[in-house]
């Protein structure tokens, strides 16, 4: 048996090797079809190459600008696209007045030059480029009641919200804070509750992809932003499992309430009561730019009848110091107007330097608008006293030495809209070789130029900061060794 056996897997060694012989030869025999085309393999093109092609894409793009020939088909991205949906002729009242000035000026009635694809990083200072670009994604072509943004649907107030950030129409920390909130507690109020969901991550995700869809598409978002966002999603997490989605939009539309009146209501009349006692009867006291705070201070001590003087210091692009010029001279103020080049002539006989704040940061550097830097740099070499006035819930948790690593890029285009003659150069600068315009948002003031921080708990040496943010987060307190 054992004979038998072993002579039969021999006689079937020689029948498989036929067999996958046999297989083989009927498959290279197998006829080709000619109508298949086989497109040879490509070589790989070195960087030099790549970046010749690059530059001829540049190069045709702008020639197609210039011409104002149409712009080629758009490819496919990993970005998520603003997709219009339809249109809801109940709500058209909702995007009336979030109209995108997009290519115009809408407070000087100049026209801006067309604005180029925001993926286009050609004519990005490199010091900068690490940024995000300004965003150019909401255009006024794609306002649309209902839209949706990688799958999710965005709420009309949302979109609208966006195109007002990104168009400069709500402008200021506060503001932006503010307005997000509003804009989330109409979120909730119309929210309806998706079926085999819990309600918290049901919230929290609707609201993360509204939060995502403001960053990506119109503005970075604030610390004051941020912080505000955190404590909306900490509300959200904290709702008992058995709340009713009725009783949950009453909680959480209460708690925004609160949090605008305590954090920032309530503590821009304590920063005001606090400040108003530096201020002296003959003071000239210099502030720059914009800020809410240090208007509410300067109209504070003019209602107490101090006898003081203000020096408004203003730079463009934005030229937000009109504007703050304007509602002081509307109370009845006593007010001067100097372009930031000319500080120095004036800061002799400033007294007191009052200024405002983005964000302050755990070892108590200031970020604010862009050109703050200079004015307490130059009030430092005067000893003249910086008072900056904060409230507690624009405080970050981060350390930043420069203005470098974390900023924000504005439309470079603002700067271009003029009349003159002189600046015609300007309006072509995407097609300008070796011109590039840029478009700062913020600068960092170290805490050595800082006299002293303003806020509603006091006012309180910058290395205080630190300790404030110990306070307001206990439960980052218990350290385990």
């Amino acid at each position: 048996m054992a004979t038998s056996s072993s002579e039969q897997r021999t006689k079937d060694v020689p029948v498989k090797a036929e067999d996958e012989a046999a297989n083989a030869k009927s498959k290279k025999s197998k006829p080709v079809n000619p109508d298949i085309v086989i497109p040879t393999k490509k070589a790989a093109l070195s960087k030099a190459e790549r970046r010749a092609l690059q530059e001829k894409q540049r190069a045709e793009k702008a020639v197609r600008q210039s011409s104002g020939g149409a712009a080629p088909p758009t490819t496919k991205s990993s970005a998520p696209v603003v997709e219009v949906v339809h249109e809801n002729a109940v709500h058209k009242d909702v995007l009336t007045s979030s109209t995108s000035v997009l290519g115009s000026d809408a407070k000087s009635g100049n026209k801006l030059p067309a604005e180029s694809d925001p993926t286009d990083r050609s004519n990005t200072v490199q010091l900068f480029g690490h940024l995000p670009p300004y965003n150019n994604i909401v255009r006024s072509c794609s306002v649309s009641l209902e839209t949706q943004v990688a799958g999710v649907t965005m709420h009309p107030h949302v979109l609208r919200l966006a195109i007002q950030y990104r168009d400069g129409v709500i402008r200021g920390a506060n503001k932006r804070c503010k307005a997000m909130m509003r804009t989330f507690q109409v979120v909730i109020q119309e929210y309806e509750k998706t079926p085999e969901k819990l309600l918290s991550q049901d919230l929290d995700a609707l609201l993360k992809n509204a939060f995502t869809f403001l960053t990506k598409h119109s503005r970075p978002h604030s610390t004051s932003m941020g912080n505000a966002f955190t404590f909306l999603k900490i509300a959200i997490a904290n709702l008992a499992r058995d709340t009713s989605v009725e009783d949950a939009k009453v909680i959480l539309c209460d708690q925004i309430d609160a949090y605008i009146r305590e954090r920032i209501t309530f503590a821009d009349e304590a920063i005001s009561n606090y400040a108003v006692t530096k201020i002296q009867d003959g003071d000239v006291i210099l502030i720059y730019a914009k800020s809410e705070v240090v208007h509410a201070i300067l109209k504070k001590a003019f209602l107490l009848k101090r006898k003081f003087r203000v020096i408004v210091v203003d730079s463009r692009p934005l030229c937000e110091g009109r504007e703050t010029l304007s509602e002081l001279l509307e109370v009845g103020i006593q007010c001067t107007y100097i372009l930031l080049n000319t500080v120095s002539y004036v800061m002799k006989e400033v007294t007191k330097v009052f200024l405002g704040a983005a964000a302050l940061m755990s070892d108590g550097s200031v970020q604010s608008r862009v050109g703050t830097y200079g004015v307490a740099i130059l009030a430092q070499s005067c000893n003249v006293p910086v008072l900056v006035c904060c409230e507690t819930y624009k405080i970050s948790n981060r350390v930043q030495l420069e203005s470098i690593t974390g900023n924000e890029l504005g439309n470079p285009d603002v700067g271009v809209a003029s009349t003159a003659a002189n600046v015609q150069l300007l309006r072509h600068w995407r097609t300008t070789p070796n011109l590039k315009l840029l478009n700062i948002m913020y600068d960092l003031t170290p805490s050595e130029f800082v006299s002293g921080i303003v806020t509603e708990m006091g006012i309180l040496p910058p290395t205080s900061v630190a300790v404030i943010l110990r306070e307001m987060n206990p439960q980052d307190n218990n350290y385990n060794y």
